[in-house]
């Protein structure tokens, strides 16, 4: 757990990775209701030109959030997140999200983050989730 008076702006808040199963995106599946066979049947993703099976989007922006809440704690609260989608995560690959202190508001004690989620491919980092941004406030 951290506290609002430990923040400081450029502080990298948390960093956190997960190796995306297809039990999990069949769960998520299960639990949004979308049962798009992208998400869970190898041979339709690949003729739709993808290398396996796609993670939902929301899954990657959910396991994000998952990770950021982990790391502030009880009594933080997310208030706001907000993602730019920029790249397919497939089952298989490990996820890193990640996110640092943008800016600082002592009277409410909110924090604005600037938040990420990145994949390592072939060599080559992708940017799932690029310029995403959350805001916490501190009870």
């Amino acid at each position: 757990m951290i506290s609002f008076d430990e923040l400081s702006v450029g502080q990298e808040l948390f960093r956190s990775s997960r190796v995306v199963m297809q039990e999990d995106v069949t769960a998520y599946a299960e639990a949004s209701g979308d049962q798009n066979p992208l998400h869970q049947d190898e041979a339709v993703a690949r003729a739709a030109g993808f290398p396996g099976v796609v993670a939902h989007g929301m899954f990657t922006m959910g396991t994000l959030a998952s990770a950021l809440l982990d790391r502030a704690g009880d009594g933080v609260m997310l208030e706001r997140l907000s993602a730019q989608f920029r790249s397919p995560v497939f089952v298989g690959e490990t996820i890193v999200s990640g996110g640092s202190v943008r800016s600082l508001d002592p009277v409410s004690r909110t924090a604005t983050l600037d938040v990420w989620v990145r994949v390592e491919r072939d060599g080559t980092v992708e940017w799932p989730i690029r310029r995403g941004e959350a805001q916490i406030r501190f009870d």
